[in-house]
């Protein structure tokens, strides 16, 4: 068990014994990039924990991702670039750094200005080598969430409209532009239109407090549990996708809908 006041401590000397000689051959041989697809996977996990409500499995997941943090810190004290004890240090003096109304005397009298004050403080960490406004956004980034950093450091200096009716236009005339390009064919064009729609849809999220990869799970999820329900009622019925009617399906659909609604 890591339960006791020196847990880290006992999960890093775990993680080491796994790589050691006589450990686990599969933990020796990762790397950083072969680590890559576990940490984003964990990574999900934990939002799909928190989407869950549940604290068991939050806390479950939560483990796997620090587990990920171990990891990749385990590997880097192998090559000798840096420990576990390097990274905590850097995370402990940069929350400190990026939050002088806490521990110094800044006084911050509204959240705008608190994050105007993190991205200048951060700005100046990172030097010349930052000049956009918009530099800093992961460039490997989920779509949808890069289109929603570019336009919330865009909206910080000033690039943005001052309220949500304009934004609101702004998607119906991206989607009649990509309706026209329908009739013409060009598939680069009608790609061009859908990815500016899309961005435009963002930005409308943005305005509305909504989070657009949220918003687009969630619907996901809505629409995987309303399918299963049409495959359930044929099912019970004898029957399968193939052998019904897009009207019958249609029908089951609404009828998953109403039960939604009536809970």
């Amino acid at each position: 068990m890591c339960t006791e006041k020196n847990g880290f401590d006992r999960l890093m000397g775990l993680m080491r014994r796994l790589r050691a000689p006589g450990g686990c051959p599969w933990d020796a041989e990762q790397t950083h990039e072969s680590l890559k697809r576990y940490l984003l996977e964990e990574t999900y996990e934990v939002i799909e924990a928190i989407d869950s409500k549940s604290s068991q499995m939050l806390k479950e997941e939560l483990g796997d991702l620090l587990l990920q943090a171990v990891f990749h810190s385990a590997i880097a004290e192998e090559k000798g670039e840096f420990t576990m004890d390097d990274v905590l240090q850097v995370l402990c003096d940069k929350l400190i750094r990026r939050h002088p109304h806490v521990f110094s005397d800044l006084k911050v009298n509204t959240i705008d200005e608190l994050v105007t004050n993190w991205e200048r403080i951060k700005q100046e960490e990172k030097g010349a080598t930052r000049r956009s406004a918009l530099s800093g956004i992961p460039a490997h980034l989920p779509a949808l969430l890069h289109a929603q950093k570019v336009t919330e450091k865009a909206s910080r200096v000033g690039f943005d409209w001052d309220h949500v009716d304009p934004v609101f236009a702004k998607v119906l005339e991206e989607l009649k532009e990509l309706e026209e390009t329908l009739f013409t064919g060009n598939q680069e064009q009608m790609e061009a239109e859908l990815g500016d729609l899309l961005f435009a849809i963002v930005n409308l999220g943005r305005f509305l407090s909504i989070n657009p990869e949220d918003a687009l799970r969630k619907t996901i999820t809505r629409f995987m549990r309303r399918f299963s329900h049409v495959e359930d009622s044929l099912h019970a019925q004898g029957m399968t996708l193939q052998e019904t009617s897009l009207e019958r399906m249609d029908a089951l659909w609404e009828e998953a809908k109403k039960i939604e609604r009536d809970k």
